[in-house]
């Protein structure tokens, strides 16, 4: 073996922390794909494209199951990056949902952030469908790139262009029952980043600053039954996809440990909602994963479990276990990349591992997490690199291109927070021992406004502290969970502390009343500025521990890994919201109204 070839092996080992598949390698860079392990489920789901482009079916419902790390993830992100090349359908990808009895409304947020990623023309697949919406119209075939090149300077020459556009789109669309949607669409094709960002956040169901919505000509409404009001949206949209081109929406694995307010479980909320969605939507794919035993002792078990296997189960794969062919199949696929990558040649496919031991790990019909896993182990490196280490670090380098999508989620944000806290419990910081993390107890009137609250002594006296992360832009929710976080007495609290990113509006009189108060001597509050970079490693930690079983981790070895690297005590949100309030508006806040 050359030096070169040594050094190599010593110094990289390809299969180090890329055991479990994550939503970043759906969406950007994947793992090596060994396009023959299930490609019996891979054929069926592009069969069922084929299908429903070609209009033999409307609605194609499959659903795969397979053992933890038998390769469902792989399989999807197999699914996406094809359907990038070829331009076949449109994706949506669903993982996770931090508030079960809000899927609706989740679940827009997801399309809105799925449909932001690159498509098969290099753009967004918001503008390809912008695109498509202004070719219908005009009975054109102009390339988005073109579009969105010419949006600027027509702009320019025309604030009221996209108004003109949306009504020509609305002549051939008459079936639309908010034309908003079409315009927020159309603002996607703008080159101004910020007109995109805003669209997009219309589209996900949040409000937008009153005067950009009224320079963009979108409506801020707040609905009295948003879960009513975002799947409506969410339907209008996939129907407008569905009259371009097929829509694969994929809900993968959706794991919690919590059930939703009458007691249904993730997958039985997920399986209920897709089959909502297939009654609902003109034509798409319906792809659901799921652990076989949650399929047969959850959602068969529904109810309405006829109906609901009718839609999503129409077709059920099942992945298959690793022989020994794959077995060297899937590892010499892995070994050649990693090779390409360094400009080397290997003495053999598989090399350094010897072929018959790779072989005789097939006996065992392994699934391919073990493969890998025995791969890392047996790569022999000088010094092997601590798994923890490496699986937080790939946590983070993916938050390098997805924090933005995280900035406005509520539920994440929070959770990340209240990890923190709950690793804290026992520890002093800033004068400040955090005795327990608890629930806030509301009625239900008050759900969903604050977030958690930080039972604690400071100077031997008891300290609670209610944290809010409120990133909404405007409208009611803003005023009332202000409101809340303010009503010291009945919520049962010392201070109340506001985690929030951007400026309240300046024309939201009683938001800034509230707001006042709480930063008053009197109440004491603070608000706590939400930067990006203060809050990834937390969110680093969060993911990591929701994937701890995928990553064959405990949460003990966690949490020892935390206090020992001080990730927590070092985290400048955690140590804001514990010291004394400053009473300040944060100088850095983001403006949105300038």
């Amino acid at each position: 073996m050359s030096n070169t070839l040594s050094d190599a092996i010593n110094n990289n080992n390809p299969f180090e922390g890329r055991l479990v598949v994550r939503s970043n390698n759906v969406w950007g860079k994947s793992y090596p794909d060994v396009l023959s392990l299930n490609a019996h489920a891979s054929d069926a789901i592009y069969d069922a494209i084929e299908k429903v482009s070609t209009g033999q079916r409307q609605i194609v419902g499959i659903t795969i199951t397979a053992e933890r790390g038998l390769g469902k993830s792989h399989l999807i992100s197999r699914i996406r990056h094809k359907l990038q090349i070829d331009g076949s359908a449109l994706f949506v990808y669903m993982s996770q949902c931090n508030n079960l009895n809000r899927i609706k409304t989740e679940f827009l947020t997801t399309l809105a952030n799925s449909l932001k990623q690159t498509g098969s023309q290099g753009v967004s697949q918001w503008q390809e469908l912008a695109t498509a919406l202004i070719n219908e119209a005009f009975n054109q075939n102009y390339v988005p790139q073109s579009l969105i090149n010419y949006f600027s300077g027509a702009l320019a020459k025309n604030p009221k262009i996209v108004e003109l556009l949306r009504d020509k789109v609305l002549a051939v669309k008459s079936d639309i029952e908010n034309p908003d949607i079409i315009t927020a669409i159309l603002w996607t094709l703008s080159p101004d980043p910020a007109y995109e960002i805003f669209a997009i956040r219309w589209l996900a169901g949040g409000n937008v600053p009153q005067s950009k919505a009224d320079s963009m000509s979108l409506a801020n409404v707040t609905p009295d039954d948003k879960e009513a009001e975002s799947f409506n949206t969410a339907r209008q949209i996939l129907d407008l996809i569905g009259d371009y081109k097929p829509i694969v929406v994929c809900f993968d694995e959706m794991e919690a440990d919590h059930c939703n307010e009458i007691g249904y479980t993730a997958r039985q909320v997920t399986a209920i909602f897709a089959k909502d969605l297939s009654d609902k939507i003109k034509r798409g794919i319906l792809l659901t994963s799921i652990f076989p035993d949650h399929w047969i002792n959850e959602v068969k078990r529904l109810s309405n479990a006829e109906s609901v296997v009718d839609r999503i189960g129409e077709k059920v794969i099942e992945l298959k276990y690793l022989n020994s062919d794959d077995i060297v199949i899937l590892v010499s696929g892995w070994l050649d990349e990693f090779y390409q990558e360094q400009g080397l040649t290997p003495p053999n496919s598989v090399y350094p591992f010897n072929e018959a031991e790779l072989r005789a790990l097939g006996k065992e019909k392994p699934i391919v997490r073990k493969v890998l896993q025995w791969c890392s182990e047996n790569f022999k490196p000088d010094v092997k690199p601590d798994p923890l280490e490496c699986a937080y670090n790939q946590q983070l380098a993916a938050l390098e291109t997805t924090i933005q999508d995280y900035m406005e989620d509520k539920g994440t944000l929070s959770q990340a927070l209240r990890l923190g806290f709950t690793i804290m419990k026992g520890e002093v910081l800033e004068n400040v021992q955090v005795v327990d993390i608890v629930d806030v107890q509301v009625k239900a009137a008050d759900r969903g406004y604050l977030d958690f609250k930080i039972i604690g002594k400071e100077n031997g006296k008891d300290v609670k502290i209610v944290v809010v992360v409120l990133q909404e832009s405007g409208g009611m929710f803003v005023q009332a969970t202000l409101k809340r976080l303010i009503e010291y007495q009945k919520f049962d609290m010392t201070r109340g502390c506001l985690v929030r990113s951007k400026q309240i509006g300046r024309n939201a009189a009683k938001a800034q009343q509230y707001l006042s108060k709480l930063l008053s001597p009197d109440l004491g509050g603070e608000w706590v500025l939400l930067k990006p970079e203060d809050i990834k490693p937390l969110l680093a930690l969060h993911f990591l521990m929701k994937s701890r079983e995928d990553e064959e981790l405990s949460e003990e070895e966690i949490m020892d890994f935390i206090r020992k690297k001080c990730i927590v005590t070092n985290n400048y949100l955690i140590g804001e919201i514990l010291s004394d309030p400053s009473g300040q508006v944060p100088k850095d806040a983001i403006d949105e109204e300038s």
